[in-house]
């Protein structure tokens, strides 16, 4: 199987070759949560994919709390179903817990986790916190530790939810902590089906490799899963095995790919150990700050070929290589169905080229 026929089988189950009429909590679900560092990127990752898409559908969802925003896939932060985040959490709770030791373990001196894992869960339970008001109450529990390191084990240690207004189109706020079962009014699941949620990647992602199975996750031996499992195999160019759902889509791999325009960290682009079906050679994912909504990736012929983010008087467009007349025209006028999406007027659509 070659790149082109795995990046239109991607494409395709993403939704990416042509919208969907589809709910906005099922393309949530079938997609497996979107990445949500950049809290308003997923509005942006859903109108691409969904047609008539409103901004207010998924936030209805957010405030509704059947959807909510925590750290899960590879410990990032991640938009997903309230009973999706009950299955996803505890699997992938190793994953997010090592993160720490990672980014704050030489912080840490001999402060126990346990003890301020139990402490942050109590001042949780009792009402939702900010992680400043954590740093300050630890401060005052343990006066000779990094306080602030201290506060992000809350995070790391205690399965939480981000509350709204964060996350919520057309609405500011900080990232407010309360725990993930006391948000969502139920335990955390106890087993997590895990062959469950490899199919549901293979079905959103495949046919993919174990390797690229363990970079959606952060999970790691998942051959020992996979290779048991009821699975179609095939051969990629490269000789690697791929795995994949027995009713996974697999479109001819010379169907037209329209112009995309992702959001920040799309897992479209993030998902794979193997990222060439998306990514041409030497190219990498651009990781800005920001909120959400003004930036990202744009998809050319099915790859990622330029960069785009919106400024005070445009749309820029900053291709990554040279763009035919035909791309050019493409890209304007989806530029153009995007900036009506994120109701910024009439700015002019600039596409950047050396």
């Amino acid at each position: 199987m070659n790149v082109r026929a795995l990046n239109r089988a991607l494409l395709a189950r993403q939704h990416l070759l042509e919208r969907t009429s589809q709910p906005v909590a099922a393309m949530l679900g079938h997609l497996v949560g979107m990445q949500a560092q950049a809290p308003l990127a997923p509005y942006v990752g859903l109108w691409t994919r969904i047609s008539g898409f409103r901004p207010e559908e998924l936030a209805a969802l957010i405030t509704g709390r059947a959807a909510v925003r925590g750290s899960l896939l590879r410990g990032t932060v991640h938009l997903v179903l309230a009973e999706d985040a009950r299955i996803l959490r505890p699997l992938v709770q190793p994953v997010v817990a090592s993160g720490y030791t990672g980014h704050f373990g030489s912080r840490l001196g001999d402060a126990d986790l346990g003890a301020v894992a139990a402490a942050g869960r109590a001042w949780l339970e009792e009402r939702p916190r900010t992680r400043r008001q954590l740093r300050e109450l630890l401060a005052e529990r343990w006066p000779d530790h990094d306080a602030e390191a201290l506060s992000y084990a809350v995070g790391y240690f205690v399965p939480t939810a981000q509350l709204p207004p964060r996350g919520v189109w057309g609405s500011t706020g900080p990232a407010t902590l309360t725990t993930l079962d006391g948000w969502l009014g139920r335990p955390l699941a106890e087993k997590p089906p895990i062959g469950d949620v490899v199919r549901r990647y293979l079905r959103a992602f495949g046919p993919a490799s174990v390797a690229d199975v363990q970079a959606w996750s952060g999970l790691t031996k998942l051959r020992e899963v996979v290779e048991p499992m009821s699975l179609q195999t095939v051969r990629a160019e490269s000789g690697e095995l791929l795995y994949d759902v027995e009713d996974g889509l697999l479109p001819d791999p010379d169907t037209p790919a329209p112009a995309r325009f992702l959001p920040e960290y799309d897992n479209v682009l993030l998902s794979h150990a193997d990222r060439a079906r998306v990514l041409p050679p030497g190219r990498r994912v651009p990781l800005p700050p920001g909120n959400g909504a003004s930036r990202g990736t744009l998809l050319v012929d099915g790859f990622y070929r330029a960069d785009w983010r919106l400024h005070g008087t445009c749309l820029e467009v900053t291709p990554l290589d040279r763009l035919t007349a035909g791309e050019r025209a493409e890209i304007e006028e989806e530029a153009a169905r995007l900036l009506e999406f994120l109701d910024a007027g009439e700015r002019p659509v600039r596409i950047t080229e050396d």
